[in-house]
Parts: structure tokens; sequence; C-alpha cells
């Protein structure tokens, strides 16, 4: 088997699913793209809030770094 038959196969059974799921979703096409839209903006907002968190954290790591009087961790 021949690397590029299965990847022509995992695609078409990908784009299957799809349509399969999307046909058998109970909940009408504009209902489904507003479950869609919201999800994603929780995703969006969860990663921004992640990376705001990082974001501090690096910078204070960064602030105690500069410091000369300050040991290394």
């Amino acid at each position: 088997m021949s690397v590029g038959k299965f990847v022509e196969g995992l695609l078409l059974g990908a784009l299957t699913g799809a349509a399969v799921t999307t046909l058998m979703a109970p909940k009408s096409g504009q209902d489904m793209q507003e479950t869609i839209k919201q999800r994603l903006n929780m995703v969006i907002d969860e990663g921004k809030r992640a990376s705001a968190e990082r974001r501090a954290e690096l910078e204070s790591q960064f602030a105690q770094a500069r410091q000369p009087d300050r040991p290394i961790l």
C-alpha cells in the first residue's frame, strides 16, 4: 500500500464523515453555525487568556533575570 493511497483514503473518509455528521446533526444549519461560532469564540478567548498569563509570567522572569543582584533560578 503506498502512502499516497493511504492519504487519499484518509481524506475521503474524513470528508465522508464530515458530510454524514452535518446531514445527521440534530440542529438546523443556522443553529449549528451559531453553536460553532460560540465554541470558536470561547476557544479564542481562552487562548487569549492563556497567552496573557504566559506573557506576564515570562515578563516577570525576564525582569528578575535582568537584576544583577538576584540569583539565577
